[in-house]
């Protein structure tokens, strides 16, 4: 993350004297260029927005979308199986980043259609292009939201109760379903723990049974713990569920 944004920053810095430069205006380098009727950013002002929108770009993939029902799952996986740092941390998130492009690739596609093509052939403002294309967003949130979480933050913003969930606003429905994917994963997580500390039940039992008190059960437990979830396939059916959960 760090090497990305110095390399945008030394991008802005060797090329926005540049921009500037071109695209000169009386207010401070904002400029509006009128094009087919329709008022569109100077460079400049296209380079800060740009900025702006990677900057949230990391929180916005990490809260609204799958990434952090399948990121979770995948951490509490790990800790059943005791394998410590195996798989590691940039695996888990490089899988939980691929299955989110998967999962929301038509969201993606439809918000684009609907929203950035208009916008950019000039047909509709971004305040009407903003409002299009966030309607297949919105429809995503509100498929996996629980009731109770939306109900406490319509009570926490004082929002009267809409008429249909589509009338619902992005600040209540990104929170809503944050919350609601935080329950979903961790009550995955605590079916897959269940299995794993059956084995490490037994184990423990046996081994302070025969006196093999100096040995940490866990040792003992790891193998089979490794050799069941690989004799079921294991990842197979998890990566497998949580694609599913969200069809």
């Amino acid at each position: 993350m760090n090497v990305i944004r110095l390399t945008i920053a030394a991008w802005c810095f060797w090329f926005g004297p540049t921009l500037l430069a071109q695209n000169a205006s009386p207010v401070a380098g904002v400029s509006l260029t009128q094009t087919k009727g329709t008022a569109t950013l100077s460079a400049p002002m296209q380079v800060i927005v740009l900025l702006t929108f990677l900057t949230v770009l990391p929180a916005v993939i990490m809260s609204v979308t799958p990434f952090l029902r399948i990121t979770v799952v995948l951490h509490f996986l790990r800790q059943a199986l005791g394998t410590q740092g195996t798989p590691s941390n940039q695996v888990l998130i490089g899988l939980a980043l691929f299955l989110t492009l998967l999962i929301m690739q038509p969201v993606v596609l439809d918000v684009y259609n609907k929203g950035w093509e208009p916008l950019e052939g000039g047909q509709v403002t971004w305040q009407q292009a903003f409002q299009d294309g966030s309607g297949p967003l919105k429809t995503f949130l509100a498929h996996y939201v629980r009731e109770k979480d939306v109900k406490l933050f319509l009570d926490v913003s004082h929002t009267a109760p809409p008429k249909s969930p589509s009338d619902l606003g992005l600040t209540v429905l990104v929170p809503a379903y944050v919350l609601s994917e935080l329950k979903t994963g961790f009550q995955i997580g605590a079916v897959l723990y269940l299995p794993f500390l059956v084995i490490d039940l037994i184990v423990a039992s046996v081994t302070l049974s025969i006196g093999m008190v100096q040995l940490p059960p866990v040792m003992l437990s790891a193998p089979f713990k490794i050799l069941l979830f690989v004799l079921v396939d294991g990842w197979n059916l998890v990566v497998g569920s949580l694609i599913k959960s969200f069809y």
